[in-house]
């Protein structure tokens, strides 16, 4: 279940104001919240990341993580103070060089006041020096920091920064990293995009990862553990970094047989997505207790779980479609997560038709036929589906089924270049379920807005006949088979709730 969260208080905001300096009175505080409506107070107002460096030390015995983080941003408004999303001990904070006041507050903001005010346009270099046991932590009766036996894993949605860095917590906020951990030799850490360096000295080995393209915060990933990690390149020459847990078990085996496929799979989506966008490719899995797969960007995340009843690529072809839509193009808030489950659950339809387990046709009429008319399922809108609702059945599959809808009223050769062509037309930035409206209508040369309204917004089944091919999946009394691939497309679908 996700949260909402409740409103600092005013006697805080006017705590803020009183540590304003008369010569700045014009300055003012930068929202604790972004402002998405959904989750109001992740992220944070006032100024915009490029870039985060973050130097880790870790300790997998104790859980110990100390860290430094250099936050490159720019101001957006005059600013007397700002906030970071963070949970662990803060020791210093410096800005632009000047040391900083900085204090906790509510349950996830580190407010700070810099020495001197930021004017609008202002480049900021902030450095943030905090430790602490992030399984000790937990905000709104919550934690996404999960251990394993051998060390620890970063990996959820919507929030799992707070825990090992201070950040802009939200995806519309997207910045490039160098992630650089310590842990004792024998320990690996693993993160995001390609590991520019190993060192070890002194009982502890040092591993330097960067991120070179924009990448939302709840993407960004840690794990930490003992892993046998393997390498390779695709056909198309997509570099693929891939590591397993030494001591998965019984899943061992199956894991393997399906994310050792991620080169073959990334280079299939290719024809469907384009060039796939970043510069490595992977996935690992440590042995963690949850339940879900994650897309967190280059360094997809799995749990043993979804390798327990035997291999399944279905599900690495859910993650890995995520890595064009929902990483290369991230959502602009939350209510727009159709845009990444849709897509990824489509992207697993035409898997499924591939290996000749089923059709996309077959299954948005499974989808279509298997809940009634009165069934809750349709009372959930995949282009606005609330906070509590955001990974419902209905965003995957209800969702996908809408992207059929759009391939039977626009044909298959504008819809394979509304497929193809999104992902570019918003390369490493942000965009809206009405950004990918107007798209496809400008691509089609159709109006789209009632298909997008039937399928996307009202909280009611689509009439029999709304689209053409579902007649025949809604006629009273026929009973659609359920398609072979169905089990394993589900697998991918919820994990991301608690």
């Amino acid at each position: 279940m996700h949260r909402r969260i409740i409103a600092p208080g005013a006697l805080a905001a006017a705590s803020l104001l009183l540590a304003i300096p008369a010569s700045a009175a014009s300055y003012s505080p930068g929202a604790p919240g972004i402002g998405d409506p959904y989750y109001p107070y992740y992220g944070n107002g006032g100024y915009d990341v490029s870039h985060y460096d973050l130097r880790l030390r870790y300790q997998p015995k104790t859980d110990e993580l100390q860290g430094t983080a250099t936050i490159l941003a720019r101001t957006t408004q005059d600013l007397s103070s700002f906030d970071l999303d963070f949970l662990l001990d803060v020791s210093e904070v410096r800005v632009n060089g000047a040391k900083a006041a900085f204090r906790h507050a509510e349950q996830h903001e580190l407010v700070i006041t810099p020495r001197t005010p930021l004017a609008k346009g202002t480049p900021v270099t902030v450095v943030v020096r905090y430790s602490g046991v992030p399984s000790t932590k937990s905000a709104y009766g919550f934690d996404t920091w999960h251990r394993t036996p051998d060390g620890a894993v970063a990996a959820d949605e919507p929030e799992a920064a707070w825990w090992w860095f201070p950040s802009n917590d939200h995806p519309s906020d997207k910045a490039t990293y160098d992630v650089s951990v310590a842990v004792p030799d024998g320990t690996q850490a693993i993160s995001n995009g390609t590991l520019r360096s190993t060192r070890s000295e002194r009982g502890w080995t040092r591993y330097s990862w960067r991120q070179d393209k924009p990448q939302a915060t709840y993407l960004a990933t840690l794990a930490i553990g003992r892993f046998d990690i393997t390498t390779g390149t695709s056909e198309r020459g997509v570099p693929v970094l891939n590591a397993y847990s030494k001591d998965l078990g019984d899943n061992d085996g199956a894991a393997r047989a399906s994310v050792e496929r991620t080169g073959e799979i990334v280079d299939w989506l290719s024809n469907y997505f384009g060039p796939y966008p970043f510069a490595e490719a992977g996935g690992y899995v440590p042995n963690t207790t949850t339940g879900y797969a994650l897309e967190t960007q280059t360094r997809v995340f799995y749990s043993p779980k979804q390798f327990a009843k035997g291999a399944n690529t279905s599900v690495v072809v859910h993650e890995l479609a995520h890595q064009w839509y929902g990483d290369d193009v991230s959502v602009k808030g939350w209510k727009d997560i159709w845009l990444n489950e849709g897509f990824a659950t489509y992207a697993q339809w035409l898997w499924s038709e591939h290996e000749g387990e089923g059709t996309a046709q077959e299954l948005a009429d499974h989808v279509y036929a298997s809940h009634p008319a009165d069934d809750p399922f349709w009372t959930v809108a995949p282009g606005d589906p609330g906070a509590d609702d955001q990974f419902d059945d209905a965003v995957y599959d209800r969702g996908a089924a809408a992207i059929q809808a759009l391939r039977d009223e626009v044909g298959d050769t504008a819809f394979f270049r509304i497929l193809k062509g999104w992902p570019k037309s918003h390369a490493y930035g942000n965009a809206s379920v009405a950004d990918f409206e107007k798209y496809a209508e400008q691509i089609s040369g159709k109006p789209l807005a009632g298909l997008f309204d039937t399928w996307l917004y009202q909280r009611s089944k689509p009439a029999v006949g709304a689209v053409r091919s579902f007649a025949a999946a809604g006629t009273a009394g026929k009973a659609v088979p359920q398609p072979k691939s169905w089990k394993k497309i589900e697998a991918a679908h919820g994990g991301h709730g608690r």
